[in-house]
């Protein structure tokens, strides 16, 4: 048994690597890997869980805590090999002009993680638009942000990217934001009566919000219709604005039915002035409709 264990297997430089050497800095790499994790879990859900620092912020803690353990278990793995310290630091130079020339693209989007964790433009659960898309924050990683679509498509987005676009969080200050809704009748319908009944649509909506109250705008004189726009306040739905819009149209159809109000449909008048012929097909329909109206004689 002592001459296995102290078999050599290879060198490093001018340290022989025997097998009880590099078993023990296995063991030293297992071990260093669980309390990681374990540290990890610690850190981002017993000793932070009770601080209002946010989710994202205590999940980075326990990241960088874990790593921090595996860094030293690593360390402590490498000197059982016979690898000196002076090495180590050479080691570690090296890997930092690596990391400067070959990994900026990481590093900045890691620093941009790290931007967005302590400013917080956003947090967990909030929606948020940009770049034409609107999305719900899912996770925010060192590296990445998962944002998740009503698709239920994920998208993993660079926080460098979500540092340098502007965004627009829905959820910012709370789950209350204001919405409108387009609505145009046929002109010969009252104002008074068509506001009546907009409100009365976005007082049966259980999603709309009475404080602060639901209102309506007259717009603007259409081509073919009278247009306004209900704006109302909701609180639940930040999430689902398509599935709120949808039942707003039904109640406000059920609304306008109900008070007789019309929906407008395009329509055009043609004057004809002058076209070839049209004197004589004219006279020909005048005496058509004279004939047709003048009554018969026995």
């Amino acid at each position: 048994m002592s001459s296995v264990l102290d078999y050599q297997l290879f060198r490093i430089g001018d340290t022989a690597v025997t097998t009880a050497s590099l078993a023990a800095s296995l063991v030293v790499i297992l071990v260093s890997y669980f309390l990681a994790r374990l540290v990890r879990g610690l850190v981002a859900d017993r000793l932070l869980a009770r601080t209002h620092v946010s989710r994202g912020l205590r999940a980075l803690l326990g990241r960088f805590a874990g790593y921090l353990v595996f860094f030293f278990g690593a360390a402590i793995a490498l000197q059982t090999l016979g690898i000196r310290a002076t090495t180590l630091t050479a080691f570690g130079a090296a890997v930092g002009v690596g990391v400067g020339l070959g990994l900026q693209d990481i590093v900045k989007n890691f620093v941009a993680g790290l931007v967005l964790l302590i400013e917080r433009p956003f947090r967990v659960g909030d929606r948020i638009e940009m770049d034409d898309m609107t999305a719900e924050v899912m996770e925010i990683r060192p590296r990445a942000t998962v944002l998740r679509t009503n698709d239920d498509i994920h998208i993993v987005v660079p926080n460098s990217k979500l540092t340098e676009t502007a965004i627009v969080n829905q959820s910012f200050d709370g789950p209350r934001y204001r919405s409108s809704l387009a609505v145009g009748v046929a002109y010969a319908s009252d104002p008074r009566d068509v506001e009546r009944a907009l409100l009365e649509a976005a007082e049966r909506c259980e999603e709309v919000l009475a404080d602060p109250p639901p209102t309506v705008r007259f717009k603007r004189f259409g081509e073919s219709s009278l247009d306004f726009e209900l704006l109302y306040w909701t609180a639940n739905m930040a999430h689902r604005p398509g599935a709120l819009a949808s039942e707003l149209h039904f109640l406000v159809h059920e609304a306008l039915t109900q008070h007789g109000i019309e929906l407008p449909f395009p329509q055009r008048d043609i004057h004809i002035r002058t076209a070839p012929g049209w004197k004589g097909m004219e006279s020909a329909a005048s005496e058509e409709r004279r004939l047709k109206h003048e009554p018969r004689r026995a």
